[in-house]
């Protein structure tokens, strides 16, 4: 065996040994479909800007209130030009 090559090990440390016979398929399956539980994958320069998912939320929430806001604006356009002469 060569000096630079590193011996592998394919047992778990002692700290790591894990009763499977106690464990529960699905255990958190029916609460996450209650709440309604999404992952969204932020890209690494968007999540940058965020502390948490809070702020996430927040930012979100006051883009959702915006956009509420400036849809009150332009409803009431039908569209169509008038000619007022």
């Amino acid at each position: 065996m060569k000096a630079k090559e590193k011996k592998t090990v394919n047992e778990l440390r002692p700290e790591y040994n894990f009763d499977y016979s106690k464990a529960v398929r699905g255990k958190y399956y029916k609460r996450i479909l209650e709440e309604g539980a999404n992952v969204v994958m932020l890209e690494p320069d968007i999540a940058k800007s965020f502390v948490d998912s809070n702020a996430v939320n927040e930012a979100l929430r006051s883009l959702l209130d915006l956009t509420k806001t400036t849809q009150r604006l332009t409803k009431h356009s039908s569209g169509r030009v008038t000619d007022r002469r």
